[in-house]
């Protein structure tokens, strides 16, 4: 695992031992980044089930402004703090060792790029998703990544709130979720 672009390109990341943790490919990465490339500047992003922290680390090193990353898991936690030592990171970052849920209802503010990642074969997408939508998290024109199994059914708002796009690598999806600007 690794930096692909920017500021830390190239850097290796650390892993979480064992099977709980399961790394975005560099394929799939590489993809999601092609896709909000011109997203990223100067934006707030939320790395929910964070994991390695390679989502919101590929972000900051894109210029992304700010990072918060959130998992339950303290393993994974200590290695997202590693590598976001690693990588420069660690003043433009906060981790939060907790439940998705508990954060999201600590309101925490208004995120531009949210993505979601949680273990697969569980219902945490579409709940996580319910919940960003109920507490307000994505600020207007913002961006929900969500990767998840292909045969996955993402669930958020109507299409008068949100533009999706569904892309199919092998036995993966994402689905970029856009927030439509509200109007007054």
């Amino acid at each position: 695992m690794r930096v692909i672009t920017g500021e830390a390109r190239g850097r290796k990341l650390e892993a979480v031992e064992g099977y709980d943790t399961r790394p975005t490919s560099d394929r799939i990465k590489e993809s999601i980044f092609n896709i909000i490339q011109f997203d990223i500047e100067g934006r707030r992003v939320l790395d929910l089930f964070a994991g390695t922290g390679q989502l919101g680390v590929e972000a900051l090193s894109r210029g992304a402004r700010e990072a918060v990353f959130v998992d339950t898991n303290a393993d994974a936690i200590k290695v997202i703090k590693a590598n976001l030592k690693t990588t420069g990171f660690d003043s433009r970052s906060r981790t939060v060792n907790t439940d998705y849920r508990l954060y999201l209802q600590s309101k925490p503010g208004k995120f531009d790029i949210v993505f979601i990642d949680p273990p697969y074969k569980t219902d945490l997408c579409d709940k996580a998703l319910i919940d960003l939508v109920a507490f307000d998290i994505l600020s207007d024109g913002g961006i929900i990544v969500c990767e998840t199994p292909q045969n996955a059914e993402i669930h958020v708002g109507t299409e008068e709130e949100y533009q999706i796009n569904e892309y199919k690598y092998g036995h993966k999806k994402i689905t970029v979720c856009r927030k439509l600007c509200a109007v007054t």
